[in-house]
Order: structure tokens, then C-alpha cells, then sequence
């Protein structure tokens, strides 16, 4: 059974069509005794950092989240959901966040580079990573963000993509895969990871 978390700010719907469509069985719950009970657990979200963090913990989710993370069982964070992993956010203003992961989450910046990245762009991906069995080298996937993640530890960046100089794209460590793009709006490569998460 996969849990996808709903702390109402995702695009709940297409993630779990498409985890369906990979083949796995998929709830989509707000509860927290249900989340706790998750085999394998998707945090999905679009939005703003600081949001998302009070909204998991006024739900009760956040410690079920971290529980579920802690235990060894698999977790795919997508997009927001792998932000909020990290120790903090520099969106508007300077916010904590779960801390499973050590670095911080940063805004693009450069002269002449459009923000928010959207769209189409290839990811660099580490060999041996099990999310991207079978994905072609230089692969495209679909991207919508502002901020990227800038990891301490070197070990668990997964991908990385070109955008004003080269961001974290995915990470990877344990039973954790994350990603700054999305897989559910990355048409036949996005449901091959997602097949790769169902199967793991």
C-alpha cells in the first residue's frame, strides 16, 4: 500500500493516478493514524515552504512522515516534498524544515534567468540509482520552481539539471528518493521512475 500524504497543498490527484498507473495500489490520506501505517509513503506538494510545514504540523502528519522515514520504509518526495527534507528555507524569509536531510533551500538567481523554472530539462542522474533504472542518460523531465535544494553531502545528490549553473535534481540515500521535478507530469520516463518506486 503507498500513502500519499495530503497536508492540502499537492496535485494529489495526477500523483496518484500515475503511481496507479505504474502499478501500485495508492491511498491518498490526511490522516495521520493512516499515514503511520504507510508500507510505502509519497510526499508530494506545490507551494510555499513555510505553508506546507505549518500545515503538516497542524495536521499531526509531520512526525508520522519522520517516523515512516526513520523506520527504513520506502519515501518519495516530490518536488515540495523533497524541500521540506531539508534543515531550512529561505523563502520568504528563513524557515525550519524536517531536517532529514542536511542543506538548505535556496531561490534562483542570475542575471537574465527566469524565475520560476518551468518547463522541460534534462537531468545528469548518478549511476546505480535505483529511481532511474532503465531511464536513458540526459533524460527530459518537467520542472516548476523557484527554489532548488543545495545539499551538505555530497553522497545523496541523485541528478543533477543545468538551470544558471548546475542544481540538485534528485537525492538519493537509504530508503529515500526524492526529486525537484515531477514524475507524474514527466510523461513515459516519469512513470518508469515511478514503476522503479512501486517495484522497490
Amino acid at each position: 500500500m503507498i500513502i500519499v500524504v495530503d497536508y492540502g497543498m499537492g496535485n494529489l490527484h495526477s500523483v496518484g493516478k500515475a503511481l496507479e498507473a505504474a502499478g501500485g495500489e495508492v491511498v491518498v490520506s490526511s490522516e495521520a493514524a493512516e499515514v503511520a501505517r504507510a508500507e510505502k509513503m509519497v510526499l508530494p506538494g506545490v507551494g510555499a515552504f513555510a505553508d506546507a510545514k505549518a500545515e503538516l504540523d497542524r495536521r499531526g502528519l509531520t512526525g508520522p512522515v519522520l517516523e515512516h522515514i526513520r523506520s527504513g520504509r520506502k519515501f518519495l518526495g516530490i518536488c515540495l516534498g523533497l524541500e521540506l527534507l531539508m534543515e531550512r528555507s529561505h523563502e520568504d524569509g528563513v524557515h525550519e524544515g524536517l531536517g532529514v536531510l542536511r542543506g538548505e533551500v535556496v531561490r534562483f538567481s542570475g542575471a537574465g534567468l527566469k524565475v520560476p523554472h518551468i518547463g522541460w530539462n534534462t537531468i545528469e542522474t548518478r549511476p546505480g540509482v535505483g529511481l532511474f533504472a532503465g531511464v536513458p542518460p540526459g533524460s527530459y523531465v518537467y520542472f516548476v520552481h523557484s527554489y532548488y535544494v543545495a545539499c551538505e553531502e555530497e553522497a545523496v545528490v541523485a541528478a543533477r539539471t543545468e538551470y544558471g549553473g548546475r542544481f540538485t535534481s534528485a537525492v538519493a540515500t537509504g530508503n529515500l528518493w526524492a526529486t525537484q521535478f515531477h514524475p507524474e507530469k514527466s510523461q513515459e520516463v516519469g512513470l518508469k521512475m515511478l514503476q522503479n518506486f512501486v517495484q522497490w
